[in-house]
């Protein structure tokens, strides 16, 4: 019984183990969603930034977030870090643009907020404490809105009708 327990223990890290590639940067959904084509040819795979949540793409400043994550990213090669998927079935990715870690640079420019969970700031507390004390991009405005509370008052901007009409009849 041991000896099973003991392969367990040994094989059990390599179910969790995180998919790790370079690619080009095809496509910019929004601040936080991007598309990546393997440099092996692989079709190109839609990801999610993990650690931080952008506006949406019909939310205040949704669109400055996008260029700006697509200037990060443009024409350039990137280092992707898959381990999970997201509840859309994106990869959550960790993305490196040479030694830069993208997701810190888009919060730390004020971009993007350090994604919450509970009582946790997030991993990227400190970026995002930097930029609100700097006054940069969203945190420019005192009363930007973090993206989760916008989902839940409009809904999706994708859902095929119209948010401004539906944030008008709530």
């Amino acid at each position: 019984m041991w000896r099973y327990a003991a392969w367990v223990f040994l094989f059990l890290p390599c179910w969790g183990m995180a998919e790790t590639y370079s690619g080009q940067v095809t496509r910019v959904s929004d601040g936080d969603t991007l598309w990546v084509k393997p440099a092996d040819g692989r079709a190109p795979r839609k990801l999610r930034l993990q650690g931080l949540d952008a506006p949406e793409i019909c939310q205040a400043g949704g669109e400055t977030s996008r260029h700006a994550l697509s200037r990060l990213v443009a024409d350039k090669t990137v280092l992707v870090t898959v381990k999970y998927q997201d509840d859309y079935g994106r990869g959550l990715a960790r993305i490196w643009v040479g030694e830069k870690d993208v997701a810190a640079l888009m919060v730390q420019s004020g971009q993007a907020w350090s994604n919450r969970w509970r009582r946790s700031l997030g991993p990227y507390a400190a970026q995002e404490s930097h930029a609100r004390a700097s006054r940069l991009g969203l945190f420019a405005d005192p009363a930007a809105e973090l993206p989760r509370d916008f989902r839940k008052r409009v809904g999706s901007c994708y859902s095929g009708q119209s948010w401004s009409a539906k944030s008008s009849s709530r």
